[in-house]
């Protein structure tokens, strides 16, 4: 079964005739995912990459029954995009775009508190199921079908990762990049409790780095409510404190937010907490 995205998803691209937006939408539909269309303001009845181009998200889902989106729009009108997709329907909502303004971000996580929809990322790399569909810009040629299931607050961390695994045959059931800006629309718990409820996924593979507490929320969850077993990295060992390392939610501000505190957690609710990525594979 998998979570979140299948060969059944129909997908528009927010910011399809930009070049990046261009550039993924044709590598997604090489792999496979079901692109129904795209919505760039002012640029409706035009078509990209072979798909129709729509004005706004409520005409495109009226034309083509989309139920995901995948946002490629600059940081200033990204907020925009997202709140528009929630306005029309869209159920599930991936945002590629990194440094969001926290308080446009906190428009958006309002919306969703009223709303069905569910929100990956901002700043995330998307999410893929191997075989099925690609929605975002994670490599698929590195992704195999299979029963791990991956979520991480690193791009290239998961990357790496995936890599790891497949090179050892082992696949993947969804691989879901959360996100790396402060403010997110789905968390580790999250997604947690779809690998939980999914019969294909049998291991889970957490990602993490300095920052934040959401590593210590995950690891609660793990304690109370997970049955499977969960292998984890937290990245940032030799961060300094006040320093932002790469992503804007990737900095140390109290002690709690260091990978040692991060790893000392998971490693206390029976996680089995990996030194470099490398390991990963073998603990699996």
């Amino acid at each position: 079964m998998a979570i979140l995205l299948d060969a059944e998803a129909r997908v528009l691209v927010q910011g399809i005739t930009g070049e990046q937006g261009s550039y993924h939408t044709r590598l997604m539909l090489d792999y496979g995912t079901r692109i129904v269309g795209g919505v760039t303001p002012l640029k409706g009845g035009e078509w990209a990459e072979g798909k129709p181009v729509f004005d706004t998200v409520h005409a495109a889902r009226q034309a083509t029954e989309a139920d995901c989106s995948v946002v490629f729009v600059p940081g200033g009108q990204a907020a925009s995009a997202i709140l528009e997709a929630i306005d029309a329907g869209i159920s599930l909502i991936v945002c590629i775009t990194e440094g969001i303004p926290l308080h446009d971000m906190l428009r958006v996580r309002a919306a969703l508190r009223n709303s069905p929809a569910r929100l990956i990322g901002p700043n995330s790399p998307g999410i893929i199921t191997p075989g099925q569909a690609n929605l975002g810009i994670i490599p698929a040629d590195i992704a195999h079908p299979g029963h791990v299931g991956i979520v991480s607050r690193s791009g290239s961390l998961s990357y790496e990762v995936i890599h790891a695994l497949s090179a050892k045959g082992i696949g993947q059931s969804t691989c879901v990049g959360i996100g790396a800006d402060p403010i997110i629309g789905s968390t580790y718990v999250d997604i947690l409790r779809l690998f939980e409820e999914d019969p294909q996924t049998r291991q889970i593979v957490l990602i993490g780095e300095i920052g934040g507490q959401e590593e210590q929320r995950a690891a609660a969850f793990i304690r109370d409510h997970l049955t499977k077993p969960v292998v984890a990295y937290i990245a940032g060992e030799a961060a300094p404190r006040g320093v932002i390392m790469g992503h804007a939610g990737a900095l140390v501000e109290h002690p709690h937010d260091e990978a040692a505190q991060k790893r000392e957690k998971l490693a206390s609710v029976g996680v089995r907490v990996a030194s470099h990525p490398e390991e990963i594979a073998r603990m699996l």
